[in-house]
């Protein structure tokens, strides 16, 4: 089992930055692929970015990637997700997500375990 807890959203004006975290519980976050995800109003669920469990591995959605860097650091059970010149279109819900399977995270919006998601608005 598996527990998420994201934090760090907020509003900001286009072209600001963010940090997104994840806290994790347990002592198993290092068997596990993470990924953000965001869901805005009216729309579906769709990947943002991923890391393997080693961090040796990382995939973006086109639509940030060379503005958003997730990372991840094992020894405290969190992935992070930086946001750099947002944009009005990245307002959404943002969700963390542990997957077994990092493709699956990345092409199928699939993971084991999920958040309960943090806001960020973006204002023009």
């Amino acid at each position: 089992q598996v527990q998420l807890v994201e934090s760090g959203g907020g509003l900001v004006q286009a072209g600001g930055s963010l940090r997104l975290f994840c806290a994790a519980s347990g002592r198993t976050f290092s068997s596990y692929s993470m990924g953000w995800f965001r869901q805005a109003p009216g729309k579906e669920r769709e990947f943002v970015a991923a890391i393997t469990q080693s961090g040796g591995r990382t995939d973006y959605a086109d639509s940030v990637k060379g503005r958003f860097t997730i990372s991840r650091d094992n020894a405290k059970n969190t992935v992070y997700l930086q946001m750099n010149s947002l944009k009005p279109d990245d307002t959404a819900v943002y969700y963390c997500g542990a997957g077994i399977i990092f493709i699956d995270l990345v092409a199928r919006n699939k993971a084991n375990y999920w958040g309960q998601g943090t806001q960020v608005t973006v204002s023009s």
